[in-house]
């Protein structure tokens, strides 16, 4: 490069050497006649040999620097313009010898017009910025066009546009918005012509090395790294379409971007392009070292003048390297609007096109006119020292969340979803306009806080990246600490850390990362991370934006960011206002990604209870920030912020979210401790052969070990987050719908948490819940609405969990009447005691606040009246054979059961034969309920004493039959857990009462009741008449007794014969008694069937008629309770196809041991409702194929859902089991034994949506998961369902990462307690799967309005049962029916 360059100088013309005026003269004079013809075709021009044209040439050089607004200036422009065309399309106007010699003479013409750009002491005008326009216009048509251009005229011309571009960025230069028009256009020009330069004759080396040292020098200009950063880019995008392929996700550039690119170029000059283009600004960070800004010093008040806007060209440049780093991590770039923001008190706040992010290049790639490809005069560009734009990543998702609440956008397939709260932004109306602030500030803007969807599966490994842009990054994000330079630099710093932890969040699973980049990184985030008052907030926000998944990705030795990131989120989350961070970043989504990683260090603590953490920072312990001891000692400061944040966090998103975190720790603590593992018996007090290993720390200095922890128990911290649970959702969230589903979900989910708490902790729950019910109920007609019913029904849900959870509450009178004034409040819509006016049942008006309360409200009330704690593993599965085979009867009995219906609700089958064959001392019958709770069997027999105070004689036959059951209750399959028989009365449980001898039983004591003390003792009554009446009384039975003593007395014989027992009646009615006993036999129970329509109280049923068996059978098939099914898939590492992925569990060295672990987790074998036995022994070889649906499955069950747990062989969905509605319509029903299975299996799948949870042992994997494949559609399958995927990613660390994917459109589809990116431990997950399972088929029932609740169904097929088979006989004939054998 020429010396003369810096001082601006070039070539000069030998009219300079003469007097100002003279030059002008001449050159006035010259430039008009050779300026007239140039817009005639049919002018020849008048130069016409070598000599003329060079001197022609010498005066039109010396025109260009004459005052800008002088005609010949123009003159001057217009025919070198013109001769230009020589490489391109000569003209008649055009001189003979340049049309022969073109390339010479246009490098001399090229080194001429570098005249016009130097600076001049007049003010620029919009004249001379349209001369300059015209210039590059002519340049840019020479470079596109010509063809004939050689090697010395490529050169020739890149010199040209580093020269005038040099002019027109090195200072001294001038200012204005018409000078920053010219510098943009010129950058872009000089870019572009480069790039065709790349293509046609690629530049030399020197080219390339003079290119850098320039772009040194022009780094302090906003325009210069703004168009490198766009070039870059858009060669980033060929580069990876190449590098890649057309699988990996497209960064998409706008097509003014992508059009610079020539489309011929070939693709190894691509990638060389690529890296010199990459290079040209060198580090970045450079651009803080004022020293080496330019290229040759500059004076002390330039380096200042300039200096304000360094840093937010500093940002630019590491917004754009960020750019870059996503683009190779394969983040799907969408070519929309995001939103972009400046700081509240920055002035405007408006919303930028896409394109005007990084300012578009003045000069499109077109083949319009150039000045109609120019921006207009007016067009407001911002002045270098002005804050820039928002910086929102190129890369970023679009539609971003303002300031307003907005729930996380959780994935559907593979892609987050979101559904934003916040009123758009105003979009700007013209796409080449890039808005700024009218006031400039300091102040740095906006981090990008959008989520951003998954990397690509074949993205750049973390060293590779780190190679590349490594370099760069650490440096920048440290320059604060090596330098010390103001916080002004934070945005940019800020950016750069943001970028580092993206690279290092995207480690791929079993991917190993140098040790040198992930020590730098923990510095870096080590520096960052700190809270004191001279912390970065910028930087501190940034690395918990982009650290979400941080914990999750298996990194060596990160454990040790425990106790820094721990401070971090106490000083962010526990911070109610967040000033220092509102300038920053949006508050509510820096606060999710705040809470997203404290849900990832949760169970750090019990999962690495001896690790010491010793974070050490330049040597010394860094103050507040961190804390050196025991990982476990971490453990209640965690607790704190979970406590913590949940009171002071108001956006419903983010709520949610700590709701699922909250159950996730107790659950996990109470496991922790119900395996025998306290707190203080994992902090032991080692010897020097146990020392606890630590996670970091430079010294050799061995630590004491530590105190023991003094930390809350499983039960306080369970008691303490019910009464704030239970606080906040009565007062608080009563009006959140949202918020109040996922809190009462998570109260269900503690209520079945193992831990011992007093009674009265349950009672205070319960009355929480009723209370939430009776809030809900009350409100005003226009509020009530389909979200505040589901509210509802989910409250009386949540109320059924705890009654059955802990049944004993109900022992309390004040609990047993709070719970059923609420179920009366539920199904009449009033309560009767209100204000001390209590209203009989009859006088009730029945207007409940919904049918759906009304029958969540019934449910609620089966719960009550149901004996508490029995209830059948697997219910609806015992019929009147099955009784038969029970009871040792033989089949004919069949036949002679007596169906009645009771209440018009109720089926009873009555079997009037005993259940102990031989024995007919006694009548007996066996009943068999059907009612919309479920199917019950009873066995009742009448005896003339009670077995209980049994005379001496008795004793024997007693004692033999003790163990024989009265009246006892089979209930369902008539089997509890243990597999023994039930009694009506369950077990003692905690808490029992004073009546709890009788329960668990022992021998029984007299207790008098109310109706014992009714009758007086004698002695209390008696009078002076009634005492000489008693002695009269007494004095005769004295008399009497002496007669019959004496022998032979009135002829009479003295041995007295003792009465005898007649024999017993061998034959009964026993139906006939039950009905009595139960008051049915009456005129107003058997009013005449043919009066009215509806049925009498009794009613007897035809069971002769064609059908009924088939209809009872239908009957018993409809659960009592919820049932659903789930799919459970293992994907090992690499695998793409489903057929792969379902022949992994055929076998058990398909799978891993810890896989075949979770399965066990997840419930019990069962074949056609009767267990199988151990899981290890019903497994046997198989990797979980066996329980695939066709003999069993894996079934958890309690008293109120049932959850059949799948684990297809099969790769097609049309070979899964289906549902009872499927399987009726596309298959015949099989034989055999096969029958049970099959109807038991489809009773629990469901054909509107289908769960999956698939073990996937590499993260990266989810992208490639097959679902269209395994439920691809056959012509014998319905419609294509709603799929939700449970991800399951086990870690290295014995922690299993949470990964959620499906259809989250629905205001509801957040479900806890897993959410994506949880991390849960082995010892709750199980529990954790089987709850989201429950909760996900709960909301889906609650936005189904075609999915009613299982005894709701039940009710609908009695009721059709009773209508099509009742018997219409008159009342004698019924009652002679009773008197007959059936």
């Amino acid at each position: 490069m020429e010396q003369s360059w810096p001082g601006g100088r070039g070539y000069l013309s030998v009219l300079s050497c003469f007097p100002p005026s003279v030059g002008r003269d001449v050159a006035v004079a010259v430039v008009k006649p050779l300026g007239a013809g140039l817009g005639n075709p049919s002018t020849h021009s008048l130069l016409h040999t070598d000599r003329q044209v060079k001197w022609a040439m010498e005066v039109l050089c010396y025109g260009l620097t004459l005052p800008s607004d002088a005609e010949t200036v123009k003159l001057c422009v217009d025919v070198y313009s013109d001769w230009l065309t020589a490489l391109v399309s000569p003209s008649e106007s055009v001189p003979p010898p340049i049309s022969r010699e073109p390339n010479l003479y246009v490098q001399n013409i090229l080194r001429h017009l570098c005249s016009l750009f130097l600076p001049r002491s007049d003010q620029v005008s919009p004249h001379y910025l349209g001369l300059c326009q015209q210039v590059l216009s002519a340049v840019q048509s020479l470079a596109r066009e010509g063809a004939a251009m050689t090697r010395d005229t490529w050169e020739t011309l890149l010199h040209f546009l580093l020269r005038i571009n040099h002019a027109v960025l090195t200072p001294p230069t001038a200012t204005g918005v018409l000078w920053e028009q010219l510098s943009d256009a010129s950058m872009a020009v000089l870019f572009e012509v480069w790039l065709l330069s790349c293509w046609r004759c690629f530049p030399s080396r020197s080219m390339w090395q003079t290119f850098r040292h320039m772009m040194t020098g022009w780094r302090r200009h906003l325009v210069a790294v703004e168009q490198w950063s766009r070039v870059v880019s858009a060669l980033t995008s060929r580069l990876l379409l190449l590098t890649f392929g057309p699988s990996f996700p497209r960064l998409n550039v706008p097509d003014e971007d992508s059009a610079l690119i020539p489309a011929d170029l070939e693709d190894q000059r691509v990638s060389h392009t690529w890296f010199r283009f990459l290079h040209l600004l060198s580090n970045p960070a450079d651009i803080s070292h004022q020293v080496v800004v330019g290229s040759t010093p500059s004076p002390p008040d330039e380096v200042l003048r300039g200096d304000g806007s360094l840093p937010s060209i500093f940002f630019r440049a590491m917004r754009g390297v960020s750019a870059l780093v996503d683009a190779f991590l394969g983040v799907t770039v969408i070519n929309q609007d995001p939103s972009e923001q400046q700081p509240p008190h920055a002035g405007q706040t408006s919303r930028i096109h896409f394109r005007d992010r990084l300012p578009s290049l003045s000069v499109a790639v077109t083949r319009s006119p150039f000045k109609d490809r120019l921006p207009p005069y007016g067009l407001s560009r911002p002045r270098s020292g002005s804050a820039p734009p928002t910086p929102v990543n190129i890369l970023s998702r679009a539609n971003t969340s303002s300031y307003g609440t907005s729930p996380p956008k959780y994935n559907g397939q593979l892609k987050p979803v979101a559904k934003a709260t916040s009123k758009p932004m105003a979009v700007s109306s013209s796409p080449h306009q890039w808005k700024s602030s009218p006031h400039p500030t300091s102040t740095s803007p906006l981090l990008c806080s959008s989520p951003r969807p998954p990397p690509s599966p074949i993205r750049s490994s973390v060293d590779s990246l780190l190679h590349l842009f490594g370099s760069w990054l650490f440096d920048a994000a440290l320059i604060h600490k090596q330098s010390g330079l103001p916080d002004r630099w934070a945005a940019g710093r800020a950016e750069a850390c943001g970028t580092l932890c993206r690279i290092f969040t995207c480690k791929k699973t079993a991917e190993e990362i140098l040790s040198v980049y992930l020590s730098r990184f923990y510095v870096t985030l080590l520096q960052g991370l700190q809270v004191s008052p001279e912390a970065c907030p910028p930087v501190l926000a940034s690395i918990l934006l982009n650290s979400t998944c941080l914990f999750c990705c298996d990194l060596r030795g990160v454990v040790m960011l425990l106790p820094p990131f721990l401070s971090a989120l106490e000083n962010v989350l526990l911070d109610r206002e967040l000033l220092r961070f509102k300038c920053y970043a949006n508050l509510v989504d820096l606060r999710r990604s705040s809470i997203l990683i404290l849900l990832s260090l949760l169970p750090l603590p019990l999962q690495f209870p001896l690790v010491q953490s010793e974070v050490l920072l330049n040597g010394e312990f860094s103050g507040d920030d961190v804390t050196a001891g025991s990982i476990l000692s971490l453990k209640p400061r965690l607790i704190s912020v979970l406590i913590g944040v949940l009171n002071l966090e108001t956006d419903s998103s983010n709520i949610q979210l700590i709701l699922a975190a909250i159950l996730n720790l107790v659950q996990d603590s109470a496991a922790f401790e119900a395996a025998g593992q306290t707190q203080q018996e994992a902090a032991p007090q080692l010897d020097g052969a146990q020392r606890p290993c630590r996670t970091g720390g430079t010294t050799a200095k061995t630590r004491a070990p530590g105190r023991t922890i003094q930390s809350d128990t499983t039960a306080s911290l369970w008691v303490k987050v019910v009464q704030l649970l239970t606080q906040r959702l009565t007062i608080q969230w009563k009006n959140n719908s949202v918020v109040c589903l996922s809190a009462l979900e998570v109260l269900g989910g503690l209520a079945k948490v193992k831990v011992k708490v007093e009674a009265a902790e349950r009672r205070r729950a319960i009355a929480s819940v009723c209370s939430c019910i009776v809030f809900q109920c009350g409100r005003p007609p226009p509020l009530h609405s389909r979200e505040l019913h589901s509210v509802i029904v989910a409250s009386f849900c949540c109320l059924n969990v705890w009654l059955t959870q802990h049944p004993v509450v109900l022992d309390e009178q004040d609990c047993l009447s709070g719970v059923l004034e609420i179920v009366e409040l539920g199904l009449s819509g009033s309560k009767s005691r209100q204000e001390e006016d209590v209203r009989s049942k009859e006088e009730k008006e029945l207007n409940p606040t919904s049918l759906r309360v009304k029958e969540a409200a019934e449910e609620t009330l089966s719960c009550v009246m149901q004996a508490s704690g029995v209830f059948p593993f697997l219910g609806n599965l015992l019929d009147e054979a099955a009784l038969i085979d029970l009871c040792g009867l033989n089949n004919s009995s069949e036949k002679k059961f007596r169906y009645f219906v009771l209440d018009k609700s109720v089926i009873v089958a009555m079997l009037e034969q005993s259940a102990q064959p031989g024995d007919s001392s006694r009548p007996s019958l066996t009943a068999l309920i059907r009612g919309p709770t479920g199917c019950h069997a009873w066995t009742l027999e009448l005896r003339l004493q009670p077995r209980e105070g049994s005379t001496p004689t008795q004793e024997p036959e007693f004692a033999q039959r003790r163990q024989e059951v009265v009246v006892r209750a089979t209930v369902g399959s008539n089997r509890d857990n243990s597999g023994q028989q039930q009694t009506l009365v369950p077990e003692c449980s905690e808490g029992a009462q004073e009546d709890s001898g009788k329960r668990c039983g022992i021998r029984a004591q007299s207790f008098p009741v109310k109706a014992d003390l009714s009758i007086p003792p004698l002695h209390e009554i008696v009078t002076e008449t009634v005492q000489r009446q008693l002695e009269f009384l007494k004095a005769a039975f004295k008399r009497q007794q002496q007669v019959e003593a004496q022998p032979g007395l009135g002829g009479l014989s003295g041995v007295m014969k003792s009465c005898r027992m007649p024999p017993p009646v061998a034959k009964f009615q026993t139906a006939r008694l039950f009905l009595s006993h139960l008051g049915l036999l009456t005129p107003e129970t058997l009013k005449n069937p043919g009066i009215g329509s509806a049925p009498a109280q009794l009613v007897s049923l035809d069971s002769s008629v064609p059908g009924f068996s088939e209809d009872l059978m239908r009957l018993d098939l409809l659960p009592s309770r919820r049932r659903d099914s789930a799919f459970v898939f293992c994907m090992r590492a690499g695998q793409r196809t489903a057929a792969e992925i379902v022949r992994n569990v055929t076998s058990s060295h398909g799978v891993p041991p810890h896989f075949l672990n979770f399965l066990s987790s997840l419930g019990q074998p069962v074949a056609a409702g009767q267990r199988l036995g151990q899981f290890s022994a019903v497994l046997g070889d198989s990797g979980g194929g066996v329980f695939n649906g066709d003999k069993c499955v894996l079934v958890d069950a309690d008293a109120l859902t049932e959850i059949a747990f799948i684990v297809p062989s099969s790769p097609h969905m049309s070979d899964w089991p289906k549902s009872q509605v499927e399987a009726e319509t596309h298959s015949e029903s099989p034989g055999g034994e096969d029958v049970k299975s099959s109807r038991f299996v489809s009773s629990f799948i469901r054909s509107d949506s289908k769960l999956l949870i698939v073990w996937i042992e590499r993260f990266q994997d989810i992208e490639s998961f097959p679902l269209t494949e395994l439920l691809s559609e056959t012509k014998n399958d319905t419609p294509s369902v709603s799929a939700q995927l449970i991800f399951i990613h086990p870690l290295q660390s014995g922690l299993y990462r949470i990964c959620l994917h499906g259809n989250n459109s629905s205001k509801f589809s957040l479900v806890v307690p897993l959410v994506s990116g949880s991390v849960v431990s082995q010892r709750s997950l199980g529990f954790l799967v089987r709850e989201t399972v429950i909760n996900f088929f709960h909301r889906r029932q609650l936005e189904n309005d075609s999915a009613p609740l299982p005894h709701v169904r039940r009710k609908h097929m009695i009721s059709d049962i009773i209508d099509r088979y009742r018997s219409r006989r008159p009342e004698p004939t019924f009652y002679s029916a009773l008197f007959q054998d059936p």
